[in-house]
């Protein structure tokens, strides 16, 4: 069969937190920027179908086909590694240190800004032909998204900070959830259907994934989006980061470790007396 038990795939999440871990730097990098690459023309390309459709749902539909292709390809985004990775340690993997799961995440946090910034300059040549018109509709869509999803949260204070920090933890609720799906089936399609459906619920209902605001918000500003760097950082980047985290991390990476590798104790079924044979 191709699907996979929970246990199953469990110690095979374990096992990915741990070979990257001990992945070489060149390696980590390269895949982290491709990933970032990959997921940011996704974006673009779901941007642009929103914007020529009128209808968000379709560019929600049609946004996953990146996250399938990088995770196929064996490409690696920060989400993704918040969650696998630190099971290695938790599960005390021989060689794991906590200095090496945070050298992980550096790694793979460079990789993919290198590598959704190059995607977000390319696309500001593409939609300006080279900075010589004003930017067209996509474009002015892509610098409308950053001003709302930057200042649109300053302008409420804390409660902003507190809302921008929550979508952040539920996107990677629901895209660890997605790279855990893929996990449950050997085959193609199954790997692709499991991705499919919780990737579509994140980017459909507005939650911050941080790899995905590495182009949104670069290409933003390179577009006339009205708000600066600082903004992007504090009002965006490092939440949502912190957000993913917890969202992948606790809701995913440990709620299923803790059910499937470190079960609780069995609990005693009841015995049910059978009736003596012949007695009434």
């Amino acid at each position: 069969m191709s699907y996979l038990a929970p246990a199953e795939f469990v110690a095979k999440m374990i096992d990915a937190g741990e070979s990257k871990v001990f992945m070489s730097t060149r390696d980590t990098v390269i895949r982290a920027y491709m990933a970032g690459a990959i997921l940011a023309l996704a974006a673009a390309f779901a941007v642009t179908v929103t914007v020529e459709t009128g209808q968000p749902l379709v560019g929600a539909l049609l946004f996953p086909v990146g996250f399938c292709l990088l995770y196929l390809l064996g490409f690696d985004l920060l989400t993704g590694v918040f969650t696998l990775v630190p099971l290695a340690l938790i599960d005390r993997r021989p060689g794991v240190r906590v200095r090496s799961v945070l050298r992980n995440w550096g790694l793979v946090f460079v990789g993919n800004f290198a590598g959704a910034l190059t995607v977000a300059l390319m696309m500001a040549v593409v939609l300006t032909f080279a900075f010589s018109v004003e930017p067209n509709e996509v474009g002015q869509r892509l610098g409308t998204i950053g001003e709302s999803r930057t200042v649109g949260y300053a302008d409420h204070g804390a409660a902003g900070m507190l809302t921008l920090f929550i979508r952040g933890v539920l996107c990677n609720w629901m895209v660890s959830t997605g790279v855990v799906a893929a996990m449950i089936s050997t085959s193609v399609p199954g790997k692709v259907i499991g991705m499919w459906m919780p990737i579509l619920v994140f980017f459909y209902m507005g939650f911050e994934h941080s790899v995905v605001n590495m182009f949104l918000f670069p290409a933003g500003l390179m577009l006339g989006g009205d708000f600066s760097i600082g903004d992007y950082l504090l009002w965006n980047e490092i939440p949502t980061v912190v957000g993913n985290l917890v969202g992948g991390l606790v809701f995913v990476g440990l709620a299923l470790y803790a059910t499937h590798v470190r079960t609780g104790a069995t609990r005693d079924r009841p015995r049910i007396e059978e009736p003596a044979s012949g007695r009434r």
